[in-house]
């Protein structure tokens, strides 16, 4: 079981950043990756709608003989981890929403938090009640961010534009006037919007923390292989790459998202 790999999926490429930090994190292990791309984006799906995919991809994943399953999608997580969790019994199933909830609690110092996200994570409120289940004087501030995903996938992640789109989901959070009621931390609840985190935190400025749910999730894995006695002890690590759609776009962007080029014929295409 310890050489067994990890499977990581996510509606399309933003998991990717996701998968870089596990890599990261666990260089020795294997990993599977599915981008379901041919029914992104799952942020402007029903609840129903998108546990129905969910499940129907880690049942995929299933099938490559996983350790573990990692929901790299905020959506998925938001709607969907119950079900898997469920479906999925003999292997840890691990989401984006609680380790970045529970950063973003220990690392704020005034309670008050400020969450990004697509429209269906911020609707269904999984980083808010997560958040406050961890500090009960919690305040969270969740704001829907969606031309983020649009700017991380062109590869805009600065500049102009890039700081234009910043400053209009940002600025009305982080108001100077605001004072002590504005938040000082802010969660990236997007696995795209870790792309532009430079620019987002040049928008928030320089007071704020910035939890970095890519980052958090990746720490948490590990500790769970360890904990479970999961972890693989040697090896050179390894990734295959799943797409339900596109393999050449999931290539040329994904790139972007793993920092290191894929080529097309490193994408199995696959039906779910």
């Amino acid at each position: 079981m310890k050489n067994s790999p990890i499977g990581v999926f996510d509606s399309g490429v933003g998991g990717l950043t996701v998968l870089k930090a596990l890599m990261a994190q666990l260089p020795r292990e294997r990993f599977v990756y599915l981008g379901d791309t041919a029914r992104l984006p799952y942020g402007t799906k029903s609840p129903q709608t998108v546990v129905r995919y969910a499940l129907q991809a880690v049942r995929k994943l299933t099938e490559y003989r996983v350790k573990c399953l990692v929901l790299a999608c905020n959506t998925a997580s938001a709607v969907g981890l119950p079900a898997v969790s469920d479906e999925v019994r003999d292997v840890p199933v691990i989401g984006v929403i609680e380790p970045g909830a529970e950063a973003a609690a220990l690392a704020s110092r005034s309670g008050h938090i400020a969450v990004i996200a697509t429209e269906g994570t911020v609707r269904g409120g999984a980083y808010q009640d997560a958040i406050v289940r961890r500090r009960s004087d919690a305040r969270v501030s969740a704001v829907p961010a969606p031309l983020f995903v649009a700017l991380a996938e062109e590869g805009l992640c600065g500049g102009p534009i890039a700081q234009s789109v910043a400053r209009h989901y940002l600025e009305p959070l982080f108001d100077a006037g605001a004072g002590a009621s504005s938040p000082d931390t802010l969660v990236l609840g997007c696995t795209h919007f870790p792309m532009l985190a430079d620019t987002i935190r040049l928008a928030a400025g320089p007071d704020v923390g910035i939890v970095d749910s890519a980052e958090t999730t990746a720490l948490y894995v590990r500790r769970t292989l360890e904990r479970e006695n999961l972890a693989a002890r040697s090896g050179e690590g390894g990734l295959r790459l799943l797409a339900t759609d596109a393999v050449e776009r999931f290539a040329r962007i994904g790139g972007r998202f793993l920092e290191r080029p894929i080529r097309p014929d490193e994408v199995e295409l696959i039906d779910l």
